[in-house]
């Protein structure tokens, strides 16, 4: 089916600027830790996307989730157990972030940080059942529905599974930068300058 082929392609794309935004922000973590100019340049960086986080990780738990429905209401990809687990963990997300959202909750990443906990562990050991004959061994699928057999493969690895762990480890970003955001804010706002008296 021709919309299935330009959906793999348009999804394989998100993941990759996913990959990359994760990568990113790694590097940007461990570079400000040895330098100067890394610092400065990652604060910066969180200035400008930590406090559009919680709404950032909304639209990537929704898009996760719509896809995930287009590709079993739509395309007819019947979802494995381990697919069924991981939406376990990503729907609930779509909706949890978009409460906090509207109530304007800054906890909500706490709320939220359980399912991807959980979600990114879950979505590399299917990844990895459908790559390694180890992992393939330790599923329990049913042959309806194997978890070894990943319905459509791009670029040599990016499956669905590959795909939710992308989602949920940059989710998992987002709300980090949103948490340390707000603890930079924080600090402005509460360290007040303090000048010494002379003491004779």
């Amino acid at each position: 089916m021709a919309h299935v082929d330009v959906a793999n392609t348009f999804f394989t794309i998100l993941t990759l600027l996913a990959n990359v935004a994760v990568i990113v922000a790694v590097v940007l973590a461990v570079g400000a830790v040895v330098s100067t100019r890394m610092r400065d340049f990652g604060a910066a960086v969180l200035a400008t996307v930590g406090p559009s986080g919680r709404l950032l990780a909304w639209i990537v738990a929704t898009v996760a989730t719509l896809g995930s429905l287009y590709y079993s209401e739509i395309a007819n990809f019947v979802p494995c157990r381990l697919c069924w687990y991981q939406r376990i963990c990503m729907y609930p997300l779509a909706v949890i972030l978009l409460v906090g959202l509207v109530l304007r909750d800054r906890a909500v990443r706490w709320y939220a940080a359980p399912f991807v906990i959980i979600g990114a562990p879950l979505s590399l050991y299917h990844w990895l059942v459908e790559r390694v004959d180890f992992f393939a061994k330790s599923s329990s699928c049913s042959a309806e529905a194997p978890c070894t057999v990943p319905w459509f493969q791009e670029l040599g690895y990016v499956t669905l599974a590959f795909m939710a762990l992308s989602a949920f480890l940059l989710i998992g970003t987002l709300l980090l930068t949103d948490w340390a955001a707000d603890r930079g804010a924080e600090r402005m706002t509460e360290s007040p300058t303090k000048t010494e008296t002379p003491t004779s």
